[in-house]
């Protein structure tokens, strides 16, 4: 797992958790700044995704490769979900439902570190 990778998406998905709160605390629906941020999140995961795939294939350690391959896709899905429904709630609860949905996220990220470091 290429690290400091990791470690950015874990910032910026903490960074958009807090937007994400920031406007539904202020009882505003999502915004176009909110969704650029998820957009920019979202292609690192991508990079992320690809990036762990290729070490999965040339790695020689002991990593359960299904495992570590389902949370990278499940971590791509995440946002998409959070954000179609932050798009369909129109009150406040929607940006609350995306702050959920980006904590998620580095939540997923912690756990394939430790996926990969244990094997």
């Amino acid at each position: 797992m290429y690290e400091p990778l990791t470690w950015t998406l874990v910032a910026l998905s903490l960074a958009a958790t807090v937007f994400a709160l920031v406007l539904a605390g202020l009882d505003r629906r999502i915004n176009w700044w909110l969704l650029g941020l998820l957009g920019v999140v979202e292609v690192a995961l991508l990079a992320q995704l690809v990036a762990g795939i290729v070490q999965l294939a040339g790695t020689e350690r002991d990593v359960s490769g299904p495992f570590f391959v389902g949370y990278l896709i499940g971590s791509l899905l995440v946002l998409p979900i959070g954000a179609l429904w932050a798009l369909a709630e129109s009150s406040r609860w929607g940006a609350g439902a995306l702050a959920v949905a980006c904590v998620v996220v580095p939540v997923l990220e912690l756990r394939m570190y430790e996926i990969w470091a244990v094997g």
